[in-house]
């Protein structure tokens, strides 16, 4: 399949900053608006979904010949993926798909990805240049906890590892002893985990002995689930490196849509000469001004296998200026719109509660091992924060920390809680995405 890509001159070695990071706005908004109109043009001829629905709204590739022309095009979500299982979505014949990914399906259907040999090396390119902006560089050993298989996480990072030169480590996620073992005989400078569970992988170490902070890692690079600012400084702290946000989803490639850059921490620079971002109010539908905090939604404007066009994440977040590179970031990601809670009409996140759990005057008792339990005392719903009692902290000492955690909760979120402290290793604990609600609640 034929399609232009007039940076390909610009392409890195291994290891080198990829020039488009740092080309000016002009350039880049250039090259955008030419992927867009191709990517617009590719999904409509190819994938049905797209044809039906743009017919159905009265637009037609022809109408976006900016970048602002993207809003008169109809959103994307699960839901339509999910519809058109398992490869109505691909724009191209299955002989050509070279891989597919697909969800868990817990919740119905899974969604399924597909990738050309071209859509692999992309991918490759963008985790690696997530990667080295993360503080990884060729030569570096990379310990790789994510789940490999059907979930991008694990094979996405492998690649794009080895993309940039370093030296990866595959152990995927489980058997936390041999984690610990393995990152005390290899000695990897990196690591890609959930951070849920990098945080069982440091409680392993205390357990045998080790002192996170005496291991040869210098970055972890962290994804596949919502962390807080609070949650970085813990990880920092109880293992002396620099803890970096990576953001991507299965839907628009896996991991390395978006990474930090480890010299400013300060937001998740989109790598948007692959995929364009935009920033809506999740009921309205209305793109908002940058700055503004909203849905975030994302196009591809390079896929081949399976373009996405106006894809509704649900995740909560406000698009910033770049600061590292030319293009722009998005604040980091603490919510969404699906696993928000409305206990008695009031909004919260289990965001928030991590942050409260991590107050200076909490975090010596409690650790951030949490989980937000729903259920229903007659008519009206009720949550139960469970969280864990840290190894050093006495039972009193804890259980007056969730006296005043419960407090917090009111005084700073306006809902009332209750919160059961329980001993070490009283969570579930996870090896990949951290189930932070459970809700028990009957059907009404």
């Amino acid at each position: 399949m034929e399609r232009e890509d007039d940076v390909e001159d610009l392409s890195p070695r291994p290891g080198d900053l990829d020039p488009v990071e740092t080309c000016s706005v002009d350039e880049l908004r250039a090259l955008q608006t030419e992927r867009l109109r191709w990517s617009a043009r590719h999904a409509y001829d190819h994938v049905p979904h797209y044809r039906a629905a743009w017919d159905a709204a009265g637009v037609h590739p022809d109408d976006v010949r900016e970048l602002g022309d993207l809003a008169r095009l109809p959103f994307t979500a699960k839901a339509d993926l999910r519809d058109n299982y398992p490869f109505g979505m691909f724009a191209v014949p299955r002989e050509e798909v070279s891989r597919v990914h697909a969800s868990s399906g817990t919740t119905g259907k899974p969604t399924v990805v597909g990738y050309t040999r071209r859509d692999l090396d992309t991918w490759a390119d963008v985790v690696a240049r997530s990667i080295r902006a993360a503080g990884g560089r060729r030569g570096h050993v990379l310990h790789n906890a994510y789940g490999y298989g059907l979930f991008t996480g694990g094979l996405g990072a492998h690649y794009g590892a080895e993309r940039l030169g370093c030296t990866v480590v595959p152990v995927s996620g489980g058997m936390t002893e041999r984690q610990v073992q393995l990152i005390t005989d290899f000695r990897p400078d990196l690591i890609m985990v959930t951070p849920s569970y990098m945080l069982s992988i440091i409680d392993e170490m205390e357990r045998q002995g080790v002192d996170p902070r005496s291991t040869s890692l210098q970055v972890g690079i962290f994804g596949a689930e919502p962390w807080t600012n609070d949650m970085r400084r813990e990880m920092e702290q109880r293992l002396d490196m620099h803890a970096v946000d990576i953001y991507g989803l299965s839907e628009v490639i896996g991991p390395g849509v978006a990474s930090e850059c480890v010299e400013t921490k300060d937001g998740l620079t989109v790598w948007e000469d692959h995929f364009y971002p935009e920033v809506i109010d999740p009921v309205t539908g209305e793109v908002l001004p940058d700055g503004e905090e909203g849905e975030l939604v994302l196009t591809s404007l390079t896929k081949e296998a399976m373009p996405i066009i106006r894809y509704r994440t649900r995740d909560l977040t406000r698009l910033l200026p770049g600061t590292a590179r030319t293009m722009r970031r998005i604040e980091k990601i603490t919510g969404r719109t699906d696993d928000m809670i409305i206990l008695r009409g009031v909004n919260l996140f289990p965001t928030q509660i991590e942050e409260l759990i991590l107050d200076s005057t909490l975090t010596a008792a409690l650790s951030p091992h949490f989980q937000c339990v729903l259920d229903r005392d007659g008519n009206l719903d009720a949550m139960t924060v469970l969280v864990e009692r840290r190894e050093a902290a006495s039972p009193e000492v804890a259980a007056e920390a969730g006296r005043e955690l419960r407090r917090l909760v009111k005084a700073s979120i306006g809902v009332t809680v209750a919160v059961d402290v329980v001993a070490p290793d009283g969570v579930e604990r996870s090896v990949g995405k951290m189930r932070r609600i459970v809700d028990r609640r009957p059907p009404r």
